[in-house]
This record gives C-alpha cells, structure tokens and sequence, in this order.
C-alpha cells in the first residue's frame, strides 16, 4: 500500500529506471480496451529439491544491503525449501535506541492483508455463502451504485472503484497523520471511494484499488455475522498456528517483538517519522495485518499447497490476467504472479503500509517460499531494491558472463531486476 504504496515487480533491468522515476497512468475507462478473458496460465514443470536452483544468499544479502544504502534503516529475509530456513538481517529495527533488525519481529504487511481477506472470501463461496460472479449488491443491497459489480470484480481490482487513498495520502506526512489515530467505518470508506469518479467500466481494465477490499471486509462481516478479526483468527491464524500473526484494528500497537517502521516526507532532507503506531483504520481488510517473516513464510506455503482452499478454489485464485504490457506481471484472486528471470513463477502479494514494505511469496508447488521486509516507505528506490531478493531466493545465482568488449558495464540495475510496482500512492 499507503500503504503509502506498493509496487509489483518486473523481470527486465532496463524498466528499473522507469518505473523507480514514476508510474504509468491509469487507463481511463473510455479509453481502455476490452481486459482479455482470464485464462489459466499452463502450470510450471513441478520443481524437486534436485531441479530447483539454490537459492543465492548473498544475492539477497546484497539486495538487502541495496535497501539500506538507499534509506532504510534495516532490512531482512527469510527462505524457506526443502534443504531448511535461511534469514539474512541488515541494519536496525530501531533507529533511536539502534536494535539490530531480528528476524523474529513483528511489523505490519499491508497490502499482504489482501491475500488473507481472499482465502477468507473463497472459503465461504466454498461453503455456498455466496458467489463470485453475483452482482455485490446481491449481497450489501444498495451499497453500490452499478449492480453490474461482482464479487470478483473486487478481488481482481477491475470494480472500477476509485481508490480513496490517493487524495487521502497526496501530501503523504499531512496525509498519515490526519488519519494516523482516526477510526473509520466501512461504509466511511466506500463513500470516500464513490465520492470520485470510477476509474473504469466494470470488468473493463485492472485498476488497484483498496477501496475493493473495504467491500471484501463488508461481505465478510456480512455473510458470518462476526468481525473480520475473528474470520482471520479462526479460518487462518489458528488452523496455521500463526502466533505472531494478528489484526488488532482499531489497536495502535504492535505487540511484543517489532520493527519500527518509518516514513519518508515528500520534502528531500525532511526527517523521518516514526510511523510504527496507527491504527490503520483507512485500510482494515486491505491491509492492517500485522506478522513476521515466519508466519508469512507459513501462510503462502500453505495456501500453495491447497491447505486453505479446495483445487476449484486455488485455480479460481490463480487464474490470472496481465497487469500491465511487460508479460511478467498477473494478478489473480487477491494473488499476484510474478514470473521471473529465469523462468519461475511466484505467487503471492506485496505490500506497503506507512513505514514498511513487504513481500511474501512462493513457488507454485509451496516447497520454496520468501519473506522480505525493510523499514521504511515512501521511499521507491527502497521498494526496488527489496524486490531484488525475489531473483536472488528463487532464481539461485546468475551465470558468470566472461567479460568482452561488447559487455555493457554492470550497474546498480543489474542488482536488482524486479522493481517494485504501484500498489498505492506513493510521493517523493
């Protein structure tokens, strides 16, 4: 997110410096084309422990490094595969009393939330509580202004809802701090949403919105009765045994072991601000959970491996289309897909919420999974960098290429070839 923003990734080191420089405008509905029907992708050839590549420590250390020097004050990983648990930190957790960053603490995940909202979502169209494809105001009567709206119109982010953090968080300190404390409602949230202009017909074009997941929140709490805090603890937290998992909304605290994440000002040379404490109200079912690399590591592992959803499920969740023009970037159910440079694909989400960014993903088959974190936002380059780690676990080391007076000198870029994508706004 807002989260400050999240950005998804690319498998090209030469779109590194655009995307770091900015984002692509949104299509507008009239002008975009009709999105291609969703179309499962062929399923990767399944990977053993023999086929796998090993996974590049010092890549990720590297790119970890690369998150530092481009101003976060710490930063981490966490592998997991068939050969066991590998964890890299750099830097601190605590810029004022110089904590090294640890493994085992807690921080908010942001936009991550998603992919917990959807399995909850998907479990109760399994259980018949509802339908993916039925217009939402089957469901919350009234609630939108186009019935045409589905379920998954939502998940998928083609609802056409505007996304009502994008003037929220347009100057990005003011922004946080007038809601840093606030408690919104839902409904607070989508009339924030629907007092803009939608963004596209619905079922049109991909267009990220967390005013989506306001509404996933909604049904939810709908359709069980209970608060979205108890769907979580009872249908994910508990069954996984994620014990530093939690959702604590409107809570501003962090329990126990934790990262402090800090935000960056728009205005070069600002200082920090400690954004750690909020309640993250402006988000709630997009993305205010709060979890640790391990419990991460856990949750999209298992979900991979059909523990949280039947097969019907999983292929609806993984049926992805295209979010931009590269080839490399889908999204699916409240899933992303990332296909990498050496041919892997890697589901999962990224995430931003003000004063971290996150990415927690895993192989098809659930054996390889990462979870990356550095703390700070509003910060791009940061973003980027921290994507390098994806390459780094999943696609093992790069060939050595002998050097030849043809060869383009190494840069920075080479570091790192996924470069983070939008997920919400995000100012330098």
């Amino acid at each position: 997110m807002p989260l400050t923003s999240h950005r998804r990734l690319v498998v090209s080191a030469t779109m590194i410096a655009a995307l770091a420089a900015g984002v692509a405008p949104a299509t507008s509905a009239s002008a975009a084309p009709p999105a291609p029907a969703a179309v499962p992708q062929a399923p990767a050839v399944p990977e053993t422990a023999d086929t796998a590549p090993a996974p590049d420590m010092e890549g990720v250390v590297a790119a970890l490094n690369a998150a530092v020097a481009n101003g976060a004050p710490g930063a981490m990983a966490r592998f997991s595969g068939p050969d066991g648990v590998r964890s890299r930190t750099v830097g601190v957790q605590d810029r004022v009393n110089g904590t090294p960053m640890d493994v085992r603490s807690r921080f908010r995940i942001g936009s991550v939330s998603k992919t917990f909202s959807t399995v909850v979502l998907l479990q109760l169209v399994q259980e018949g509580r509802l339908t993916l494809d039925a217009p939402v105001d089957a469901y919350l009567p009234g609630l939108l202004p186009d019935d045409r709206i589905t379920v998954r119109h939502l998940l998928t982010h083609r609802s056409g809802l505007a996304d009502y953090t994008d003037p929220m968080f347009a100057n990005t300190v003011p922004g946080f701090e007038s809601v840093r404390n606030r408690v919104f409602t839902y409904q607070e949230l989508v009339d924030l949403s629907l007092a803009l202009p939608r963004t596209t017909e619905p079922g049109v074009s991909y267009k990220y919105s967390n005013a989506n997941f306001a509404v996933v929140g909604m049904l939810i709490e709908k359709l069980t009765g209970r608060p979205v805090a108890d769907a979580y603890q009872r249908r994910i937290f508990k069954p996984l045994k994620l014990r530093d998992t939690s959702y604590v909304h409107p809570e501003t605290r962090i329990a126990g072991r934790h990262v402090r994440g800090y935000l960056y000002p728009d205005a070069a040379g600002d200082p920090l601000v400690d954004s750690t404490e909020q309640t993250v109200s402006w988000a709630q079912s997009a993305g205010a959970v709060i979890s640790s690399p391990a419990d991460l590591n856990t949750f999209t592992r298992a979900l991979m491996r059909g523990r949280l959803l039947s097969p019907a499920m999983m292929e609806a969740m993984t049926t992805v289309t295209p979010t931009d023009a590269t080839g490399t970037r889908f999204y699916g159910l409240g899933l992303r897909r990332y296909d990498l440079s050496c041919g892997t694909q890697v589901y999962g989400h990224t995430g931003t919420v003000q004063g971290f960014y996150t990415y927690a993903f895993s192989t098809r088959d659930g054996r390889r999974s990462l979870s990356a974190m550095a703390n700070s936002s509003n910060r791009g380059v940061v973003n980027t960098a921290l994507g390098g780690t994806l390459e780094a676990a999943f696609c093992g080391k790069k060939p050595t290429v002998a050097p030849s007076s043809r060869a383009a000198s190494p840069s920075a870029g080479d570091l790192s070839v996924l470069p983070a994508e939008r997920d919400l706004p995000e100012r330098h």
